[in-house]
């Protein structure tokens, strides 16, 4: 099975041109990207891409053991950017994805040009002098209650995510997504992204790498955001004025302008 057919792999934009690759977090899909990747065709090769399991990827290729840790997930990005021949790719990865975007440039640094991360958290989990934002209970309470009741949980925790009522067109969005899920992929995604520990793999990225934060933004909060800063040397942080964790869809002209101020591009 080619990833093109796997993970639902889109790509717009002239080859000769350098490649920037989008990936979205979880319970989304590609779709999220479409305020922002317009923004950037002219002058890149713009590859978007499902996650096995999410949008219109193949959810028959969802593999639990493989997909048990976020390097599953690592191991396909590497895949299609093999499979079309890329390399020195500029990633930018939302949430989860970012993560899975830093284990992609610490495993094949060469694939990866820069690294962009929207709202990246390492771990969720508070540990010791780490805060994630969350206390280990709370991660199992969630996960229990979305196991026991998955639409229940994603009807309660999208608006959360998207952290602007002003805008319950992105909370029905999100939850839309969220429900389109297969249900024990889902629950699955969930438990790997929530309970991962990615702390000591900051330090081995070695691109150059964008953090940017919003504020509030109750999923990774600004000081989880300051600790992936501090711990990728050489990074640049950013904060943009507006809410919650999901800024390419109901702030996207400030994540585009932070995203190309960062690769000096268009400005």
């Amino acid at each position: 099975m080619t990833t093109k057919t796997k993970n639902n792999v889109k790509i717009t934009g002239k080859p000769e041109h350098p490649t920037i690759m989008f990936a979205h977090g979880y319970g989304c899909d590609q779709s999220m990207w479409r305020f922002v990747v317009p923004s950037f065709t002219d002058g890149f090769q713009v590859i978007t891409f499902d996650h096995v399991g999410s949008g219109n990827s193949d959810q028959s290729a969802y593999d639990f053991e493989k997909y048990d840790s976020l390097d599953g997930y690592a191991g396909d990005v590497i895949e299609i950017l093999e499979e079309n021949g890329l390399d020195q790719v500029i990633f930018i990865g939302h949430s989860v994805s970012a993560m899975i975007g830093a284990l992609v440039a610490i495993k094949r640094p060469e694939l990866i040009k820069k690294l962009v991360m929207i709202g990246p958290s390492p771990c969720y989990i508070n540990k010791e002098d780490y805060y994630g934002g969350f206390e280990e209970k709370d991660i199992e309470e969630m996960i229990s209650t979305l196991e026991d009741n998955y639409l229940g949980w994603s009807s309660y925790i999208t608006p959360v995510i998207i952290g602007r009522p002003d805008k319950p067109e992105f909370s029905e969005e999100l939850n839309n997504s969220f429900c389109s899920i297969r249900p024990d992929i889902a629950k699955h995604f969930a438990k790997v992204t929530f309970t991962s520990d990615n702390r000591n793999d900051l330090s081995k990225i070695k691109v150059p790498t964008l953090i940017i934060q919003t504020e509030p933004d109750v999923i990774a909060p600004e000081k989880v955001g300051e600790y992936v800063y501090h711990q990728i040397s050489g990074s640049v942080f950013t904060k943009i004025q507006t809410a919650g964790h999901c800024p390419h869809l109901t702030a996207p002209e400030l994540t585009i302008e932070e995203i190309k101020k960062f690769l000096n591009y268009g400005g």
